[in-house]
């Protein structure tokens, strides 16, 4: 008995200190984002105030926001497939063929990571400005547009792939990198092509490392606002740029709370699709 309380002392002991910056800072505003999102709005200094309503959630479920909703979920879809297009080719790369060199590529996929992403956004968006390198080189083949490419829905889907593009690739790695490699040259020798082959058996065998991937990419872009301000214009708002307006220009907190614990539900929902999936496949 003494052992046994022994070892809930210690693991208490060693999660209190998590358990509470949790409880602190992730919690604590969590819960007052729930709270401000039932209250009334006040356009004075107190933004919030009583009585509850549901009058925020009536209005954040309004058909008007349906199209912005559709373009936030287009957005983080796109992103996650392009991602995936460009991240499983090169994590297949470095795990199979990068050999003395694999720290190497791996330390270079991890290099943006070491300047702000405010910055390389900021970096793309003088890119594809009118100006930019981009549209120059393009207006060598014809190809440039007046005004460069910023304020379209393609600008905001590169910017956002660029900057989770990294997300996918780790775990693909990890993924590939564990993979029996053998069992394509098994495959190999029983007839099997190279498409036959990467449907039955690399994909099943690396579809963990996908999972984890598209979710760590589709999460993060849902409830991105800094690209779609910066490289999009107003017909490329996103949820995240809705609320993110809701808290600042438009002094609307409790609709702006309304819609982040939607978003929230909407995260958690993938979550456990993802937690289902995974069990599936393990």
């Amino acid at each position: 008995m003494l052992p046994s309380r022994r070892r809930w002392l210690v693991a208490t002991g060693l999660l209190a200190p998590t358990g509470l910056w949790l409880g602190i800072f992730l919690i604590a505003p969590l819960a007052l984002v729930v709270q401000f999102s039932f209250a009334t709005r006040d356009t004075g200094v107190a933004r919030a105030v009583l009585p509850w309503t549901t009058q925020a959630y009536l209005t954040a479920l309004d058909p008007a926001f349906l199209p912005i909703f559709g373009r936030t979920l287009a957005y983080a879809g796109a992103t996650t497939g392009l991602c995936l297009l460009l991240g499983f080719p090169l994590a297949w790369f470095i795990a199979r063929h990068g050999g003395k060199y694999r720290t190497v590529l791996l330390a270079a996929v991890l290099v943006p990571f070491w300047s702000s992403y405010l910055a390389r956004i900021y970096a793309w968006k003088a890119l594809l400005d009118g100006e930019g390198l981009v549209n120059r080189l393009l207006g060598l083949i014809g190809l440039d547009r007046d005004g460069g490419f910023l304020l379209t829905d393609g600008a905001v889907v590169l910017g956002l792939t660029y900057g989770f593009l990294p997300f996918m690739v780790l775990p693909l790695y990890v993924a590939c990198e564990r993979f029996d490699h053998r069992l394509v040259e098994a495959s190999y020798d029983l007839g099997h092509g190279r498409v036959s082959t990467f449907v039955k058996v690399v994909l099943p065998g690396v579809l963990p490392g996908v999972l984890a991937g598209s979710l760590l990419v589709l999460v993060p872009a849902a409830g991105d606002f800094v690209t779609p301000r910066l490289l999009g214009g107003v017909d490329q708002s996103t949820f995240g740029s809705v609320i993110d307006d809701q808290f600042r220009g438009g002094n609307n907190w409790p609709l702006g709370s309304a819609m982040a614990v939607l978003l929230l539900v909407l995260v958690v929902v993938v979550l456990v699709l993802r937690g289902r999936r995974g069990e599936d496949v393990l």
